[in-house]
């Protein structure tokens, strides 16, 4: 056991047992207020990219402490392998089909995209504000750009960042990946937003996680008297790669490992600003990433450790991420290997926070606040692998069958339809290379009644992704 005391720990963990039972989390004797939430969303962080989840040569040394304090996951999935779509899932609980931010002919948002995440959508903020939390959103967007659908029209009370992704707005002429590889910040002239303003076009990118991570710093202390969300949602290390002057030539990993080392300070620095506020043992800080390496970059992508390619595919290494959960005092430091979501964050944090669950709404997502705060097997069984708007992939277990299989994001490759199922056993072969199929008949029929009953059931929402005009 940690330095901290044991028997308030074990005392924390009968009260939130029974308040889980009753719809809700107690709060401790020492303090009547609600738990503060924190999401660190990185950016085509690839599984393999940190040292604690065993990289070599990239040292996140404030990560792995992270890890070492609280629960590492190993089989926690994003909602989807592309940032726009994996975004909604995050924030809403709910697959991207249902909301329709996912598209088979826009797989991202674009500047010159005319919609976003539905007004009839429910965010995490959304689910909080009821309980009475400050929400703030820092970071990347990428679910709507245009007035309808910013960050202050979804539950939160304030928002700076960049509303897409930091390749776009590429000067006119100039090659894309070229220039993704040979990054200077003038060169993409992307908006940074204060709230419903554009302050900068084209900020220097060089300052970007610095200047996200001084922002959150700031709200944290002005929140500290108050419960709070903040969801800070990196640009990084989605390309072009942008480092400070401070980690140039930092890692041996190179350019790449130099900005997951920024990206660890950061956590370092949100960290010790709880630990220096007294709000550590108040505050549960999640960190995870959008969707796998982008692989077509080489260099300039990450790795998916053991599993199978990366960004854009229904394959492990586009949509298992390395995910921690830490809450000193409160949750027990341990390696997690059950399945898990960024789908499960909302109906968590409405747990752990006393707030309700959107009404009326589907929800893919799972309460996993047993896992976190007792003993308890997470509830999650099944993982659904979307896309675009078609499901390629159903895992049940430690078995997952692909329907459809296409190669990584970035390049023209064809997609594949297999009859029967590809098969692989997960737990002996995390990196899918050994199909079972032939010898494993009963699996593959009790996973296609799952799928057939999940697309029976599944309402689709209207692809938002490819509107031309801005609803009224």
């Amino acid at each position: 056991m940690p330095d901290y005391n044991r028997r308030r720990f074990m005392q924390t963990l009968s009260m939130s047992a029974a308040a889980s039972l009753g719809g809700g989390f107690a709060c401790s004797k020492r303090s009547a207020k609600r738990s503060n939430i924190i999401v660190i969303f990185c950016d085509d962080l690839g599984y393999g990219d940190l040292s604690v989840f065993g990289h070599p040569t990239i040292h996140t040394p404030n990560l792995d402490r992270m890890a070492q304090e609280g629960q590492k996951w190993t089989h926690f999935y994003a909602g989807a392998s592309v940032c726009t779509p994996s975004r909604a899932a995050l924030l809403t609980g709910r697959l991207p089909i249902r909301s329709g931010m996912c598209s088979d002919e826009r797989r991202v948002l674009f500047p010159d995209s005319r919609s976003g995440l539905p007004q009839s959508e429910v965010t995490i903020a959304e689910a909080l504000k009821p309980a009475g939390y400050h929400t703030a959103c820092i970071g990347k967007w990428h679910l709507g750009h245009l007035p309808p659908f910013l960050p202050t029209k979804h539950g939160f009370d304030t928002y700076f960042g960049i509303p897409y992704s930091n390749d776009m707005d590429l000067i006119a002429g100039k090659p894309y990946y070229e220039t993704c590889v040979k990054p200077r910040s003038e060169l993409f002239q992307v908006p940074l937003m204060r709230d419903e303003e554009v302050i900068e076009k084209g900020p220097d990118q060089t300052k970007l996680t610095k200047r996200y991570t001084e922002e959150a710093i700031a709200f944290i202390k002005n929140n500290k008297k108050n419960p709070f969300f903040l969801y800070l949602a990196h640009n990084m290390p989605h390309v072009p790669l942008f480092r400070s002057k401070n980690f140039t030539n930092h890692s041996l990993r190179g350019r790449y490992g130099d900005v997951i080392e920024e990206l660890d300070w950061s956590v370092g620095q949100i960290l010790l600003t709880l630990r220096k506020e007294k709000l550590a043992d108040n505050t549960l800080v999640v960190f995870t990433s959008d969707n796998g390496p982008w692989l077509w970059f080489n260099q300039h992508g990450g790795s998916a450790g053991s599993f199978r390619n990366g960004k854009g595919t229904t394959f492990e290494g586009g949509m298992r991420e390395p995910t921690i959960f830490w809450y000193p005092g409160r949750i027990a430091p341990r390696l997690v290997q059950d399945m898990g979501s960024t789908m499960d964050l909302l109906p968590t944090f409405c747990a752990l926070a006393g707030a309700k669950t959107p009404e009326n709404k589907v929800l893919d997502g799972h309460d996993l606040s047993p896992v976190l705060f007792g003993n308890a097997s997470s509830p999650r069984r099944t993982m659904y692998y979307y896309r675009g708007r078609q499901l390629y992939a159903v895992r049940h277990g430690r078995y997952k069958a692909h329907y459809i299989t296409q190669d990584c994001y970035g390049g023209p490759h064809p997609q594949l339809h297999h009859d029967p199922p590809l098969l692989y056993d997960l737990g002996e072969d995390p990196g899918e290379k050994f199909n079972i199929a032939a010898d494993h008949a009963k699996i593959l029929d009790e996973i296609e009644t799952i799928r057939k009953n999940h697309l029976e059931n599944l309402v689709p929402g209207e692809d938002q992704l490819t509107k031309r005009s801005i609803p009224r």
